[in-house]
């Protein structure tokens, strides 16, 4: 029997180390071997290969007929993104079989993938899987199976003007109780960017008026939206992914985030072009109103796998990791005026508290770099340097002008 002789039999990918997951690129080639050891010599019939990659949804959900009369209702649906067949070892024209002597034996294989794939991805209702399969087959006796599945990403890049554009958002909600007005409370929030990356820090500045009569709470999210569709039908999933939560805010008072720092965790990229599967990220600040129902206002997000390249453009790049409005520039006059007196600005301690810049610890370093030497040389640029020698010399080809004439 095969199976006293068969020692190993497995598939290798190149790029992966031993039984580790190996990931690809839509359009990359997918080479690897078949690893076939046998301890004594062996008849074999042949050995296929097939690669697969699939998008695949099911759910059920109860229905109700009537009073006495209750049915489950089945959704599932499949899109195919990769077929390949490949003979790595044929059997002989004659019929005969192919004897394998003792030892080990490799058959190498590659395919292509294409140029459209969708991330892989494990969900509740759903699934993104690629895998490679080999099967041996034997004379008289039943098919020995391997598989190895891979795992494929879709590139994002962020440097997108659409995923590099600022996001920002109001609202407001009248705080009720037993039809009583408590007053209202209202959010303005705002992002410098849409896209970003796992492990970037999100920046929110944001400005919550409690103008009720109790205090609330803020709160800010990273949610993660799995949407699975199946014969015309929608089944959300939402997790969060990450969250964090501000400082009380007291009745009749203003809380002001600074750029609060909201870390982004190893999640999967967002998934966005799968006709039955995607993945999709929002920013929500939350308000916690005690005796009425939440305030949230929610910004889109989207998780892409190619960060934000550190030196595009200058103003570009400044803008979006700093998060720093540069359309004050353009009001400052030619001639600098005297600065106002100090007592005709700051009139009280809360004016004063106001004015003061924000701690360290709440920007979390998006003002580290050379920011104010990039306001300086926008704002102020230096005269050319001096020079003894003249920069425009006359030609020689050009007479004397003769100042008689």
């Amino acid at each position: 029997m095969i199976f006293d002789r068969l020692k190993r039999f497995l598939i290798v990918l190149e790029g992966a180390e031993r039984d580790g997951p190996v990931a690809f690129s839509p359009g990359q080639a997918v080479s690897g071997r078949v690893v076939l050891e046998l301890a004594a010599a062996a008849r074999l019939g042949a050995l296929r290969l097939r690669a697969m990659g699939a998008a695949r949804v099911h759910w059920t959900e109860s229905r109700s007929a009537g009073s006495s009369t209750a049915y489950t209702q089945s959704y599932s649906d499949q899109v195919e993104f990769l077929s390949h067949r490949d003979t790595l070892l044929a059997p002989p024209d004659n019929g005969e079989v192919t004897v394998l002597q003792a030892g080990r034996h490799e058959f190498p294989f590659t395919f292509q993938l294409p140029e459209t794939l969708a991330t892989s991805f494990e969900g509740k209702h759903g699934s993104v899987r690629y895998w490679v399969k080999a099967k041996l087959h034997r004379p008289w006796s039943t098919v020995k199976k391997v598989k190895k599945e891979f795992t494929v990403i879709e590139p994002i890049d962020i440097n997108t003007p659409a995923l590099l554009a600022p996001q920002a958002g109001a609202k407001e909600k009248l705080a009720r109780a037993w039809y009583c007005n408590r007053g209202q409370v209202s959010v303005t929030a705002k992002i410098d960017r849409k896209g970003y990356t796992p492990g970037e820090v999100i920046p929110i500045f944001a400005e919550i008026d409690n103008c009720t009569s109790r205090a609330v709470v803020p709160k800010a999210a990273i949610i993660q939206t799995q949407t699975f569709i199946a014969r015309g039908t929608k089944k959300q999933k939402k997790l969060v992914v990450t969250s964090i939560v501000g400082d009380s805010i007291a009745a009749g008072k203003r809380e002001v985030w600074h750029g609060r720092a909201l870390k982004i965790p190893p999640v999967g990229p967002s998934i966005l072009q799968c006709r039955i599967i995607q993945v999709e990220y929002s920013l929500k600040v939350c308000v916690d109103i005690p005796g009425t129902s939440k305030l949230l206002l929610e910004l889109p997000l989207v998780i892409g796998t190619i960060p934000l390249h550190p030196f595009g453009s200058r103003t570009s790049s400044v803008s979006s990791q700093y998060s720093v409005n540069l359309d004050w520039l353009s009001t400052i006059p030619e001639q600098p005026e005297a600065p106002p007196e100090y007592s005709a600005v700051v009139s009280g301690p809360e004016a004063e508290q106001s004015l003061a810049p924000p701690c360290r610890s709440e920007l979390g370093g998006i003002l580290e770099g050379p920011f104010f030497a990039y306001i300086q040389e926008f704002r102020f640029r230096p005269p050319p340097l001096y020079s003894e020698i003249d920069p425009n010399p006359p030609s020689d080809n050009i007479r004397p002008r003769c100042m008689t004439c």
